[in-house]
Formats: C-alpha cells, sequence, structure tokens
C-alpha cells in the first residue's frame, strides 16, 4: 500500500508507474484504492464509476477499469459534504460528520473488493488518501492505515520534496502515528527530486534512522507526468503560453468542475492555448472559444459562475462572435433554467440558466453512466462516455450536436451553430473528432495521437522508477493479505 504524508505528493502517479513496470516485468496487476475523493471519475464496463486515477492504473496494468478497483468514491458537493458512490453507484448524500459514521459499514464492501481483486492477480498495488497523518480521521478509517491494518498490509509511505520540509512531513508522520500504526510503514519514498541526488543522501540516512523505515527510493520530478491525467484540480496548471498557437481556448473551472480530464488532449495541441480560467479572474477577451465543463453540482456552480461576472463575459464572448461549448452540466447552465425537485445535488429548487441556448434541464432519474460512440452531426466520428442526471429538452435540440451509433441523438446547438452543448464526456480525446473541433477554430488538424502520447507516458514512467526505486526490496515487501471470512465470502 502506497500512502502520502499530503495529497498531491505523487501516489497515483507512482502507483500507475509501478502497474506498468511490475506487468513489464510479467506480473498480473491489478490497482486497488478503498476511498477515493474526486470529481474526476471514469465510466467502467462493469456499469459503474470510479475514480479516473484507478482508471489510468488499470490502463497501466493492462486490464479494463472495474468498480472494485474504488469501491468507495466521495464526490464533493460542498465544502462540508459529498456525494457517496458505492461500488459504481450513487448511495446517497452525506456530511462530514454524518460520513465518519457510515464507514464502519462501508469497510465490510471495501475488504470484499479487495479480496476480489486479489483472487485474480499476482499482486494488487493499494493507494491511500490524502495523509496517512490525519489521526483525527483514524476512527473508522478505510482509506489509509484503517484498512492496511484490516488486511495486513504493509505500507510504503511517500513524501514530496518539490513543496519543502520533505524531512519533516516523514519524520513527523513517524511521531504522529500511534506505535501500531507506524509498525506497519515498511519504507519510504522521497518523490519530485530536483538536483544533484547526493546532496540529499543525508537526507535519506537522516529519515532512516529516526523512523526505522527502509530508504526505497529517492525519484526525480517525472517531466512526462503532465502527459498524464490529472486526478485532482490542484494539478491543473492555469495556462502553457505556446509561440506557435494560433487559437487560444478558456475552460472555465468553477470551484466543483469535474472530469476536467476532458481537456488534456487539447493541451497537447502545438496550436492550441489552453487557459483554466479561476474564480476571481475574468474570461479573457479575445478567446476563440470558452467551455463551461462538467459540475458536480450544477446549480450551485452557476451561482458561483454568476458570482465570478463569468455570465456577462459569456454574453460579450458570444456578442463578439466567440464560440462556446457546454458539457454535461456546463451544457445545462447554458439553457433557460434547471430544476432539481428532489435535490439530488443540492436543496430542491429550480434556477434561472445562462440562456445562451433555448433549453431547458430537469434534474430526474438514475445516474446515466454508459459508454458511446457516434458521429458528430457535421460527419466527425467520436468516441466518448456519458456519465450524467437528468435530461435537456428544448427548441434549440433540433439542431443536435451528436448522433450516437444506436440512433440516439445529443445536444443542442443555437441557430448560428456557434454555441452548442451536449452530456458526452471524452470527445477530445478522440484524434478524428478532436481534429475536426481544430479545424473549425482554424487550427489545422491534430497534431496529436493522444492514445500514443499517454501510452509512451506510461512507458518512460515505469522505466524512470526502474531507475530510481529499489523494485526488489519492494516486491520483497509484499505479502499475501489478511482477508477476513466475510471479506472472501
Amino acid at each position: 500500500m502506497f500512502q502520502g504524508t499530503g495529497s498531491d505528493v505523487g501516489k497515483s502517479t507512482l502507483v500507475a508507474g509501478v502497474a506498468r513496470l511490475l506487468r513489464n516485468r510479467g506480473f498480473r496487476v491489478r490497482p486497488f484504492k478503498p476511498q477515493n475523493m474526486s470529481n474526476n471519475a471514469a465510466v467502467t464496463a462493469d456499469g459503474g464509476e470510479i475514480g479516473r486515477a484507478q482508471a489510468l492504473q488499470a490502463r497501466a496494468a493492462g486490464v479494463a477499469p472495474s468498480i472494485h478497483m474504488n469501491p468507495v468514491l466521495l464526490k464533493p458537493q460542498s465544502e462540508v459534504g459529498a456525494q457517496v458512490v458505492v461500488r459504481g453507484r450513487v448511495i446517497g448524500n452525506a456530511k462530514a460528520a454524518q460520513y465518519q459514521e457510515m464507514k464502519p459499514a462501508l469497510m465490510t464492501a471495501v475488504l470484499d473488493s479487495f479480496a476480489r481483486l486479489c483472487g485474480e492477480a499476482d499482486i494488487v498495488l493499494v493507494e491511500g488518501a490524502g495523509s496517512a497523518s490525519e489521526v483525527n480521521l483514524r476512527r473508522n478509517d478505510i482509506a489509509n492505515m484503517g484498512f492496511a491494518g484490516a488486511a495486513g498490509v504493509p505500507v510504503v509511505l511517500i513524501g514530496d520534496i518539490e513543496r519543502g520540509g520533505v524531512i519533516a512531513s516523514l519524520v513527523g508522520t513517524h511521531a504522529v502515528l500511534p506505535p501500531e500504526d507506524a509498525r506497519l510503514i515498511e519504507g519510504f519514498i522521497v518523490n519530485k527530486f530536483r538536483g544533484d541526488p547526493g546532496l540529499f543522501a543525508d537526507g535519506m540516512r537522516t529519515i532512516a534512522e529516526v523512523t526505522g523505515w527502509r530508504a526505497l527510493g529517492l525519484v526525480p520530478h517525472f517531466d512526462g507526468v503532465r502527459h498524464l491525467p490529472a486526478e485532482d484540480v490542484l494539478g491543473l496548471s492555469a495556462r502553457e503560453i505556446k509561440p506557435g498557437a494560433n487559437v487560444r481556448i478558456a475552460v472555465l473551472a468553477y470551484p466543483r468542475v469535474s472530469n476536467f480530464d476532458d481537456f488534456d488532449p487539447l493541451r497537447m495541441e502545438p496550436a492550441v492555448d489552453l487557459e483554466f480560467v479561476r474564480p476571481g479572474t475574468p474570461i479573457p477577451a479575445g478567446v476563440d472559444l470558452v467551455v463551461l465543463p462538467g459540475s458536480k453540482a450544477t446549480i450551485a456552480d452557476l451561482a458561483d459562475l454568476r458570482a465570478a461576472g463569468w455570465d456577462i463575459d459569456l454574453k460579450a464572448h458570444v456578442r463578439r462572435g466567440g464560440r462556446v461549448l457546454g458539457i454535461c452540466g456546463g451544457y445545462q447552465m447554458l439553457g433557460n433554467s434547471i430544476a432539481d425537485p428532489a435535490g439530488i445535488e443540492g436543496p430542491p429548487g429550480i434556477c434561472e440558466g445562462l440562456g445562451l441556448l433555448d433549453v431547458a434541464t430537469q434534474l430526474t432519474g438514475d445516474k446515466l453512466l454508459v459508454e458511446v460512440a457516434g458521429t458528430r452531426m457535421a460527419g466527425a466520428p467520436f468516441t466518448g462516455y456519458e456519465m450524467h442526471v437528468g435530461r435537456t429538452d428544448g427548441a434549440d435540440c433540433v439542431r443536435p450536436m451528436l448522433r450516437f451509433a444506436d440512433g440516439r441523438l445529443d445536444g443542442a446547438a443555437s441557430a448560428n451553430g456557434r454555441i452548442e452543448g451536449c452530456y458526452v464526456h471524452g470527445l477530445f480525446a478522440d484524434d478524428a473528432q478532436r481534429s475536426d473541433w481544430l479545424a473549425r477554430l482554424g487550427a489545422g488538424t491534430s497534431a496529436v495521437n493522444y492514445e500514443d502520447v499517454v501510452e509512451k507516458a506510461l512507458y518512460d514512467l515505469a522505466q524512470h522508477l526502474e531507475r530510481h526505486i529499489d523494485c526488489d526490496a519492494l516486491l520483497g515487501l509484499a505479502r499475501a493479505p489478511r482477508l477476513t471470512a466475510s471479506a472472501t465470502a
């Protein structure tokens, strides 16, 4: 099990890299994260959703994503509450305090999913969540030491030297952990190092001497991580200015933005200057396309959009002849109204939309989780996935944006075709569809084979870790888990 001294220390990336590394060595590998908190989710072939990071780790391991790889997924909807997804399906919403009381019952599902993966693999790589030192959350924990202790899994602790204070963070974790938890940690890795590794040799020795943990590697910063999907909004760079870019795209990063990996392929295009615009920053004048991405709480994010003044900026952008694309929750925002009579995403009610498309949305029914394929109405093929609640109808739906392979239609467009919306995520990962968009925006055709870029990044990451982690020692720490009767039933 890989745990971290904090969030964004590189746990997800290291697990993906080790998964590919061990696959290359001939092992059957499965990734597992007992509890994840992320609005960046992926659809699985078994009809559910899991954290996007676990889907990438499954790809690295050479297997299809499964709901058992991330049995508990929390999708934040407010500062103190989240939607709770268990084995791929929403079971309800919970405030933080309420969720703490749910954990003992969830541990059964977690251990059962873990046992299933253990039954089909030579080795399971477990990823922790947040910080191992959050002793205030230790009671009923299912994400870090609580799981490791229940399943009898050895722990490797990851520290991030890039943010500073890595010696203190690793040694401090040892200091605050109860002795029985500290004994579960067998070794440590220092991640994201820059410079001469010899200068940190004394640091590695100090950590090992004070904690008694084995030093398993000092991992230099891996530049290729920028070609892999970021799990957390913390990983989003605001803007990367490219000298040769001739198209500028702005993506609105409202507080509960979801599935923001939709835009990774665009970020890789040399002709595209992509910017994530955060609250407090106006939508830049002169951009070619403004994208309203998915949202975990559409009505709440629409209110924040207005508070940021982006509704005014959008109308100015449209008046200047700019294009607008709404995806999923962003599509819903573009319409005349959004109704949530059952309180699926927040308090029950109805709110006025931006009125840029003549459609209206009602959030009702079960969540749709399905992979899709088809063609854009103009003819370019696409693949992607749907992950949403609700239905959108209205006059502008007579100009649908997409036609699915089964004949269904999705989305809407304004009369002049400059404002469009649909429910499908992952459009830009399809090279043909992305090329079509770039041509429409005046950037020519795509210069990137997205799938090849991701595969090369995973290959390079595995090679990088082979050089800088003692992988034989890591394998030597692995042992058979301690599975209870209920977990193996």
